[in-house]
């Protein structure tokens, strides 16, 4: 099965995204014509190293790329700066230079402590992203943003940097556990519900799952891919129609929040998802029938479509948004499936739309 690439051009960097079914074994061939040198530092979690570091490792010492590692625990809870400290140390010991390169291998957590170390190193280095979750590769391994949470919120400080190379292994995905895959298909049908209503309709009637036969994951994998690009394209710094990715993600981080980051993120974005659709519904933003359509589909992915978290506690995580503005905060509104817009409403009027969204 040959491979898919999509072509990311955000006015910083252009790169390619590549889309596999054909294993980490062939990573090396990618990466040797584009790596300024032969040394890279490669940053995964104790998870995913067990199963893949080696597999890369030895992919790479076969084009004469050598390489140096950092394993960190794996979990959201190691998404912070004593983490990132950490990593920027060994990178230090390791002998990491400015010609040098990181490699990201992992999920959205690594994907995040890789992309900001680097941006961070020597004031700048290039890095790779491996993603090995569904979310990662549909979602937060395009794009360029990188972030760790501070004590008062979820990814309250980061940066832009451009990968300068994505490859995607769809067999990664086998190994993972179901409400991990899940987490990745509440990013697939948010991409749907803004900008695909033909694979919003694909996905009410076939749910994706981690063992879907390669040609239709690769499918489903490559179209979000560019649907996210088209977003990163036309507003990399997130100022304008990029703000648009953010939907159900206010209401979600909240929920994050107030499960002690113990909930997975594409978990807490379904709840957002549902929630947003819900309120807009009810207040007449959005047309009819939309938030049933939506909760349908969120289920039928094995995600949860209700909080269990009451409105009170969301709103006092909510207000610590990094969206947020000192005139209140702009939410991606669902009118219809394939058609949002951006709404820029008060914190009162944000906190109403929880209630809507989080009520019964």
């Amino acid at each position: 099965m040959s491979d898919e690439k999509i072509h990311i051009a955000p006015t910083s960097s252009e790169y390619d995204v590549i889309v596999s079914g054909n294993g980490l074994d062939c990573v090396g061939q990618y990466l040797a014509p584009l790596l300024p040198s032969r040394n890279v530092h490669i940053i995964s979690d104790s998870n995913v190293a067990t199963l893949y570091l080696e597999r890369l490792r030895s992919s790479l010492a076969m084009q004469s790329i050598q390489s140096t590692c950092t394993v960190f625990p794996a979990g959201e809870a190691s998404k912070n700066l004593a983490t990132l400290s950490d990593i920027l140390e060994d990178m230090a010991v390791s002998e990491v230079t400015r010609s040098s390169t990181a490699i990201a291998l992992g999920g959205g957590v690594t994907g995040d402590m890789a992309g900001l170390a680097a941006a961070l190193y020597m004031r700048g280095i290039p890095y790779v992203q491996i993603p090995t979750t569904l979310l990662a590769m549909v979602d937060s391994s395009v794009g360029g943003k990188c972030a760790v949470d501070l004590a008062a919120g979820k990814n309250l400080a980061g940066a832009f940097l451009q990968p300068l190379f994505v490859f995607a292994d769809i067999a990664t995905l086998r190994t993972l556990p179901d409400e991990v895959f899940a987490d990745g298909c509440a990013e697939v049908i948010k991409h749907a519900v803004l900008a695909d209503p033909e694979l919003f309709g694909i996905l009410a009637e076939r749910p994706i799952n981690k063992n879907d036969d390669d040609l239709y994951l690769m499918t489903v994998i490559a179209t979000n891919i560019g649907i996210k690009r088209r977003f990163v394209e036309a507003d990399e710094r997130e100022q304008g129609q990029r703000k648009l990715l953010n939907l159900g993600h206010s209401i979600g981080h909240a929920v994050e929040a107030a499960s002690g980051y113990t909930m997975g993120h594409g978990h807490a974005v379904a709840i957002g998802l549902t929630a947003i659709a819900r309120a807009s519904e009810r207040l007449g933003w959005a047309e009819e029938g939309i938030a049933e359509r939506i909760e349908a589909v969120v289920a039928a992915h094995g995600l949860p479509t209700r909080s269990p978290y009451p409105a009170e506690d969301l709103i006092g995580f909510a207000r610590l948004d990094k969206k947020a503005d000192g005139t209140g905060i702009t939410l991606a509104i669902p009118e219809s499936v394939g058609s949002p817009v951006l709404k820029h409403v008060s914190m009162y009027g944000f906190e109403r739309i929880i209630e809507l969204g989080i009520g019964a």
